[in-house]
């Protein structure tokens, strides 16, 4: 709770500049958010005109998330100490110069490069949005307001995404895309000195760079050796990737328990509600990203849907999480945040149950039905598990406990890119191997890649061979996007579960630490 309630005094309301800046700081979101959609529309083209190869294509779309996970914690806590409003904008400029790299990129190994020099870039934008909101906001349901709107501009940037986006790739080349940004992040920087407070710890101590090194080695272990996993490599060797990542966990672990001014404040992950949330939104991330992944190309590539008529059909996504969010302060007051976080990641059960059933032609109902419910489901999770972990946090500690939650987004979503994705990629390369196509050796290996490199090898031939070829691709790629589909459905109902049995629990057992805007 925040000092001024626990004093006894009255916690003041947001005047109109609050409210203004936080229309400004919801512009950064609304980007952050549509350069991850935008990039999934672009992958058709950009797979034919850098061929890259299936584990270069998924490095070119996760090492952002990979990059951006690794380095959210160091730059909370960094804004903690140098200003948040001041590391927005470092922050801001350094997203519009990469995003010009990557935007003119000559090859898959210079994209891979750009992005996650715009990952770096990234992970200083979401944390210091996040813990300027929670200073700017002290009454607690103002503040589950304006988390939602943090959480809406996200979702804007989805809607917005696939429009823009098929627009731009209806006239443009696949890296116009990122240029989307530049004057989006240039406003930021003219106007936000003007309407943005600086806030930072005034008794902060230097910044433990020892620290900082040891959370992004963590993290980045993990994770690239469960890809390297996912991706069919040594398993002896992605073992010893992940080992070392836990390892340096624990020293990390250890290292903060004996710091006076640590990275993370441990006993704030101790607490069942933060703890709790953050697993949910973990797993929820993880089954939204790995399978998301794969719309853009189901309708374009599998569909034949043009670029901006498939952006078209995605924009109601984003508008069904921005409603959602905004939607969730009231929800969660009148049910509860187990009840809300359990009966949605339920919903999003019989979305993927839909999904299931889609095919190559036809019943396009099917899938729409099924990608709806999905995202319905999970718009409550981000909201309702940012305001737990945020209003938990003391206010001088708010970028170390946004970068948190913020991790626990991009940490899920990469993962379930990597581990759903490379499942995808592997079942497709199953099923390509057992037809039996009559083309040339060397079109059969790009044709057996990837989905995109198979209609990239159909363009050198022609007839009966060439319509082989896409249907054979087609029917590989939706059959592996249905498995990976099914087994969302099981992760969904597991956490469905989990999600209502361990906030109940914390909320049996909540104390003063329980944030009473949702308890």
């Amino acid at each position: 709770m925040d000092a001024a309630n626990q004093a006894g005094g009255p916690i003041p309301k947001a005047t109109r500049r609050e409210w203004i800046g936080l229309a400004v700081l919801a512009l950064p979101c609304v980007v952050y958010s549509m350069d991850l959609n935008l990039l999934h529309l672009a992958v058709p083209q950009l797979s034919s005109d850098l061929q890259p190869s299936a584990a270069q294509l998924l490095w070119i779309i996760d090492v952002y998330g990979f990059l951006l996970a690794g380095f959210l914690i160091p730059m909370g806590a960094l804004g903690d100490r140098i200003g948040r409003r001041r590391l927005l904008f470092i922050g801001a400029a350094a997203f519009g110069i990469t995003s010009v790299l990557a935007a003119f990129a000559n090859s898959a190994e210079t994209l891979i490069a750009a992005r996650a020099l715009l990952g770096i870039s990234a992970a200083t934008l979401a944390p210091s949005t996040l813990s300027l909101i929670r200073n700017m906001f002290l009454d607690e349901r103002e503040r589950t307001f304006a988390i939602g709107v943090w959480v809406a501009s996200f979702s804007a940037g989805g809607a917005l995404g696939p429009l823009v986006g098929g627009l731009m790739l209806e006239h443009f080349w696949w890296g116009s895309v990122f240029l989307v940004a530049v004057p989006a992040m240039a406003l930021l920087l003219a106007i936000g000195p003007f309407l943005l407070p600086e806030f930072k710890d005034p008794n902060a101590s230097r910044m433990d760079f020892t620290s900082a090194a040891m959370a992004t080695a963590a993290v980045l272990g993990v994770i690239y050796g469960m890809k390297h996993i996912a991706e069919g490599g040594s398993v002896g060797y992605a073992a010893f990737i992940i080992c070392v990542g836990i390892a340096v966990s624990v020293l990390f672990v250890r290292r903060q328990k004996r710091l006076a001014d640590p990275l993370i404040d441990i006993d704030l992950l101790r607490m069942p509600v933060v703890g709790g949330a953050l697993s949910i939104n973990v797993l929820a991330l993880f089954i939204a990203f790995g399978a998301f992944l794969f719309i853009a190309q189901y309708l374009q590539l599998v569909l034949g849907m043009s670029p901006l008529v498939a952006g078209l059909w995605t924009a109601p996504s984003g508008v069904v999480f921005a409603v959602g969010s905004m939607l969730t302060p009231r929800l969660v007051h009148g049910f509860g945040p187990a009840v809300l976080m359990g009966g949605g990641v339920a919903v999003t059960a019989v979305g993927f149950l839909f999904l299931t059933q889609m095919q190559s032609d036809g019943q396009f109902w099917i899938f729409m039905t099924g990608f709806m419910l999905v995202c319905l489901g999970l718009a409550p999770v981000g909201t309702v598990s940012t305001d737990l972990v945020v209003s938990a946090s003391p206010p001088e500690r708010a970028g170390a406990a946004s970068g948190i939650s913020e991790t626990s987004f991009e940490f899920g979503g990469a993962l379930g890119i990597a581990v759903l994705g490379s499942l995808v990629a592997a079942l497709y390369r199953i099923e390509m191997a057992d037809a039996a196509l009559p083309i040339p050796a060397t079109l059969l290996v790009a044709a057996q890649d990837t989905l995109g490199g198979a209609f990239a090898a159909s363009e050198q031939l022609e007839g009966e061979v060439r319509t082989a070829l896409t249907d054979a691709a087609r029917e590989a790629f939706v059959s592996a996007f249905r498995v990976a589909c099914a087994v969302c459905v099981v992760l969904s109902i597991g956490t469905a579960a989990y999600a209502r049995a361990v906030l109940r629990r914390a909320r049996a057992n909540a104390t003063t630490a329980a944030p009473a805007s949702v308890f």
